[in-house]
């Protein structure tokens, strides 16, 4: 569960994601009405028959699970100058999921987002307009902070893959009378002598393995962990210096294996970096063979 909170013209609103929705306080809302009776303005709130519809309606578009005949009975009975309506009463005979009551120190009454902004603006047109705003913010900010991870982790990879494939442009290439799609081939072997040191198998291996996901371009560096892309850019720059040096490839394989064995255990015992999930759970190599240092 992920908790947060924002400010709108004076009032804090906590907010967490609980399976991937956001469920904003309407008791920090209602504060903004008056914070001394926050439970009775929600009280108001709920004997609105026009707010028993829409939450009807919102249940009814996301909750299998929502009881509508009851919600029926609780809408014929809304309107009338005894009617009573508290949340506890709404998601116990409805079984409705887009409003809760938590207890505890971040305790109160939580709606889904769309519910809340629903509350939010029958408590003020322009404080909804502000919380909206602030929202989007807040996930606007989320949603970069996970952007920027993964393309940081994939540029230091293209970054550090061009070095590499420098040096083998100048430091291999020359010595060869290699064509155009041979030299192609050399990059390629050069990128399985990182992929081989690793993730244990080469980019045809993979593309073999996955087809569906060959077939949109995607490769086996697409579906690998920060701390794998952190080790496979310092692979590259390593390799790269090597081969200014003229070390066989054969010793380079053999450094590079030592090199990233060393590297992924450090990461993922002190899990410095976090680890990404892959698009899919079908994505895997079927028979990956174990290779040894030799």
């Amino acid at each position: 569960m992920k908790k947060n909170k924002i400010n709108i013209k004076g009032t804090e609103i906590a907010l967490f994601s609980q399976n991937e929705n956001d469920f904003i306080s309407i008791t920090d809302i209602a504060k903004y009405k008056n914070k001394e009776t926050t439970g009775l303005v929600i009280s108001h709130w709920l004997r609105a028959r026009y707010t028993i519809e829409f939450m009807g309606f919102w249940e009814q578009m996301h909750n299998p699970d929502f009881n509508v005949t009851e919600f029926g009975n609780i809408k014929n009975q809304s309107g009338s100058n005894s009617f009573v309506l508290t949340v506890k009463q709404w998601v116990n005979k409805t079984n409705a999921i887009g409003i809760i009551s938590k207890a505890g120190r971040y305790g109160g009454t939580y709606a889904h987002k769309d519910i809340a902004f629903e509350f939010a603006s029958w408590i003020s047109a322009e404080f909804k307009l502000y919380l909206i705003k602030e929202f989007q913010r807040l996930k606007e900010i989320e949603n970069n902070q996970y952007n920027l991870e993964w393309n940081v982790k994939r540029i230091l990879s293209k970054v550090n893959y061009h070095i590499h494939t420098d040096a083998v442009k100048n430091y291999i290439l020359p010595k060869t009378d290699f064509t155009k799609n041979t030299e192609w081939l050399a990059y390629a072997e050069e990128a399985d002598l990182l992929n081989v040191a690793l993730f244990n198998c080469t980019a045809k291996t993979w593309r073999n393995a996955n087809p569906k996901h060959a077939e949109t371009k995607l490769n086996i560096r697409d579906f690998a962990s920060i701390n794998e892309l952190a080790v496979l850019s310092n692979l590259e720059t390593i390799n790269a210096e090597m081969i200014k040096h003229g070390t066989s490839k054969e010793i380079r394989f053999n450094k590079l294996r030592e090199i990233a064995q060393y590297q992924m255990n450090i990461l993922n015992d002190k899990n410095l970096l976090k680890s990404l999930k892959k698009f899919s759970e079908e994505t895997y190599i079927k028979e990956q063979k174990r290779i040894d240092k030799k």
